[in-house]
């Protein structure tokens, strides 16, 4: 939900009061601003603690907690987390209930989010999970709430957040009610949700299809994975020799060869197939269609607290000792997730002062506040990063349905599931929500009054059988089946080898991640976690087997056949290469490993990765932290590489009278080295004409939800249409007189580019420079929108930096083309690298992190955004991990007594 919607009802009392406070002087501001400040030094009483707990800060306020039991560390956390970072923990705790309109007030994008997540039930999904998990997970959850509160019991809202005052001046901002061990459950959800697979894809293909009716133009914007040119997680060896043998040829050649074949590799999977013309199964789309359409608008009515959108993804690799100048592994992390003030992550150490049963953590790194544990870091037996695996884990079913509320399923008609949802509002009278579900999960067409008119958009005359109504989608999601992935984090924070990875990696069931390892004992390995769906292969070719589509609800044969056994999924443990890179790219090549679908990142930036170690390796240089860093800010364009020659090869005189205006332009290329830094012209001007690319070849044929966010999938997509000169996307559907060429629009792309940007950056090309146009602006979710008296905002949100980088780059500070304002590209930054981090298995110390903004979420701390900088220019600090090392380290030390 953005700042503006939530704070636009409040803004004239903000400007009354709360510039007053910010402006008046040191005693409004004490009181306003600095109210919420905690204590780091000294002693608090916490009752519930079994002894005292030290909680030594470093300079950059980054706690490390020493207890000498579990309970009493996972208790410390939640006291630690709730004084940094409070309202953030009560802000998502209300984002997964549904309960926004119950903290900010009658505002329609919160409503909409709650109607939203209240028909998916995560509430409901994570107070069922309760039960399973083991006794020592539940016994964690309710010390940190018991931290949590013991904080809350000592302090009024207003003083654990400047946003509570703010509130309080257009709501009722009454005592903070407790928190319990399911507010820290329900966020596994909101992960889940922000990085779940292709469930946009999967909507979009059936859209694209309704637009064009063509099925070869919608597989053209959803090309098969290039195998030949990009290697998967785990490639065979034949798979490695062919890429290296292509790329040799590419480097031998005047340009790159753009027949994308490969006659060594093996068939590439059907993502549609001809028997996908109709995912419905009847000759009647529009209905189904409809219905598919509003679902994507309804979904994308939910927040995301991660980020969502081009961009989100992460990169991370592991390096063997034989590679290395220490003898030892290194490993790399730095998950793409959406920029916000204060940033998504919080660091943090548990240490057990003496590691045994009662007390099994010596653990530092990445965590979220509202939950217990670390997600990503290192112990003192090893090291793990996380990426998204963008497994299939979703379908939406599509349903048929009758006047009377029922519901075809196997030849016979069943009763829709309903429910009542009662949505709280804040100064407003409580919203009544009827959800209605199938066997496949809950109905999503009709949940917002723009999208409950899917179901009844009526069938042609000829769809049997008589008497339906239409159609609805519904949602299958293993996020709504109760796991235990919250056992699997603590078994991840105190595993030691590959063993421990294996079985923690059984329980973490959602969201799909890839685990990157490393151990002090010298081994690297890689291990697939997540519940995945087995899905039937029906013979009839009415949909395929892979998910990539939306499936008939109404035939049992399209229904999930359970889940692959934790067992069946990939695993490597000490690959020949010496090295592992997992960057969102598919773990296997999809055509021998369909089970994890179709829909990947196009493995650009893992394939980039893999490119510099291997170079690094084969000039027979050890590897060192410091290359791992460098690596991380890479900002090779594979986009520029695939695109340019092609451009540099048009004839200009088809300009007609504007060509020596845009040639001066273009000739910014003749030299380029391809990488997007932040004061390249030629970077910015690139970035103009990729995005004009895409609006000329794609906008006339799309609906607007599905207008081209310039990501991998669209380099491949443009790669391949750059070889059918004649191919109907190219053809701007406005002009009836005329059929478009290929050429025509590539010249026309790099005119409206070059005008944009004089208007833009200026006359002289020379001139322009891609960071003053790619900023990134970190924003406060509440109090940092346009909406916001610029006082304010300004002071809750951090100052803009200019960034190189962009989608599908190493250095992933995204963009999305599909964003124009004013008849201009956007190119402000929606997603990076939310932190980075190395760890060194040869001296735990020697590890280095850095986050996006900084460790507190009060904008009067120092710590509010005192990495900010260091991190937009690939600095990063050391990561004291010994107790010797953080107390060197150490500038405050509270001490929590019983």
């Amino acid at each position: 939900m953005s700042g503006k919607s939530v704070v636009r009802r409040i803004a004239l009392a903000i400007s009354a009061v709360l510039v007053v406070a910010l402006v008046a002087g040191a005693v409004t501001t004490a009181l306003f601003v600095r109210r919420p400040l905690p204590e780091h030094d000294g002693e608090q009483q916490v009752p519930g603690l079994g002894a005292a707990v030290e909680v030594i800060r470093d300079e950059r306020g980054i706690p490390h907690i020493y207890a000498d039991t579990a309970v009493d560390l996972f208790m410390a956390q939640g006291y630690v987390h709730a004084q940094d970072r409070f309202f953030e923990m009560d802000y998502r705790r209300h984002l997964t209930a549904g309960r926004l309109a119950e903290l900010v007030g009658d505002v329609e994008t919160a409503i909409t989010a709650d109607q939203v997540i209240r028909t998916m039930g995560w509430r409901r999904v994570a107070e069922q999970e309760w039960d399973l998990l083991e006794p020592q997970s539940r016994t964690y959850l309710t010390a940190y709430a018991d931290g949590v509160n013991a904080y809350i019991s000592e302090h009024s809202p207003t003083s654990m957040g400047l946003e509570y005052t703010v509130l309080g001046l257009d709501v009722e901002v009454d005592d903070i009610e407790p928190w319990d061990p399911i507010d820290s459950l329900a966020w596994l959800k909101a992960m889940a949700w922000d990085l779940v697979g292709n469930y946009s894809d999967e909507l979009e293909r059936a859209a694209a299809y309704g637009q064009t009716g063509d099925l070869d133009m919608v597989e053209a914007i959803f090309p098969d994975y290039p195998s030949a040119q990009n290697l998967p997680i785990l490639p065979t060896t034949r798979e490695v020799d062919a890429q290296a043998e292509r790329a040799a040829e590419l480097a031998n050649a005047a340009a790159p060869d753009a027949s994308g074949g490969d006659a060594d590799a093996a068939p590439a999977e059907q993502t549609g197939g001809a028997g996908t013309r109709d995912a419905s199964g009847t000759d009647g789309r529009t209905g189904a269609l409809a219905a598919m359409e509003t679902t994507l608008d309804a979904l994308t009515a939910v927040p995301a607290p991660l980020g969502a959108g081009e961009g989100v993804g992460s990169n991370s690799w592991v390096v063997s000792g034989d590679h290395t100048a220490t003898g030892a592994p290194l490993l790399a992390n730095d998950p793409h997730l959406g920029p916000s003030a204060p940033g998504i992550w919080y660091q943090a150490g548990l240490h057990c002062r003496s590691t045994g049963p009662e007390c099994p953590f010596d653990v530092s790194g990445f965590t979220f506040a509202g939950m217990p544990g670390v997600i990503i870091g290192q112990n003192a037996d090893l090291a793990w990063g996380l990426t998204n695996l963008t497994a299939d884990t979703s379908d939406f079913f599509l349903e048929r349905l009758y006047p009377d509320g029922s519901y075809l399923y196997d030849g016979a008609r069943y009763p829709i599931t309903e429910r009542t949802e009662t949505i709280e509002v804040n100064g407003g009278e409580p919203i009544e929500l009827t959800v209605r579900s199938t066997e496949h999960g809950p109905i999503i067409s009709d949940v917002l009054a723009s999208t409950r008119g899917a179901g009844g958009v009526p069938l042609p005359e000829n769809s049997p059988p008589a008497g339906l109504s239409g159609f609805a989608v519904a949602l299958s999601w293993t996020a709504l089946t109760p796991g235990r992935t919250m056992d699997a984090v603590f078994a991840i924070d105190r595993a030691a080898d590959a063993e421990d990875i294996a079985a923690a990696a059984a329980l973490f069931e959602v969201p799909t991640q890839n685990i990157v390892f490393a151990t002090a004992e010298g081994d690297i390995g890689y291990q697939a976690p997540g519940r995945i769906p087995v899905r039937a292969a029906v013979g009839d070719g009415v949909v395929p087997a892979d998910g990539s589509w939306p499936r008939p609800g109404w035939d049992p044969r399209y229904d999930w056949q359970g889940f692959l056994d934790p067992d069946e999924l990939p695993a490597a443990l000490n690959p020949e290469s010496g090295y592992i890179v997992a960057a969102n790219q598919p773990v296997l090549t999809p055509s021998r490993y369909p089970d994890f679908g179709t829909d990947f990142a196009y493995g650009y930036r893992a394939q980039a990765i893999r490119d510099e170690l291997s170079a690094v390796v084969e000039a027979g240089e050890p590897l060192t932290a410091e290359h791992m860093s460098e690596i991380q800010l890479n900002e090779v364009n594979p986009a520029a590489e695939m695109l340019v020659p092609a451009l540099l090869e048009l004839d200009t005189s088809g300009l007609e009278g504007s060509e020596e205006f845009v040639v001066e332009a273009v000739e910014l290329f003749e030299d380029w080295d391809y990488v997007n830094d932040a004061d390249s012209a030629a970077a910015a001007y690139f970035s103009s004409v990729w995005t004009n690319l895409l609006r000329l070849t794609f906008w006339d044929q799309v609906a607007e939800v599905q207008r081209p966010s310039g990501g991998s999938r669209w380099i491949e997509s443009v790669r391949l249409l750059l070889e059918d000169e004649d191919n109907p996307w190219w053809d701007d559907r406005a002009t009836l007189n005329e059929v478009e060429q290929r050429d025509k629009i590539l010249l026309q792309a790099l005119a409206d580019a070059r005008t944009q940007l004089t208007v833009s950056l200026g006359k002289n090309p020379q001139d322009w420079r891609w960071g003053r146009v790619h900023l990134l602006t970190p924003t406060h979710p509440v109090l940092g929108g346009d909406g916001v008296p610029g006082v304010v905002a300004d002071y809750m949100n951090l100052s803009t930096a200019e960034l190189g980088g962009g989608p599908s780059i190493v250095n992933a500070n995204g963009w999305s083309t599909a964003v124009w304002n004013d008849g201009y590209p956007d190119f402000s930054v929606t997603a990076v690298p939310s932190m980075r981090m190395v760890a060194d298995l040869a001296d735990l110390d020697a590890s280095t992190w850095v986050n996006l903004t900084g460790n507190s979420g009060h904008p009067g701390s120092a710590h509010y955004d005192d990495q900010y900088e260091a991190w937009a220019t690939g600095e990063t600090f050391a990561w004291p991990f010994s107790r010797q090392a953080v107390e060197e380290s150490g500038s405050s030390t509270l001490t929590l007594q019983p």
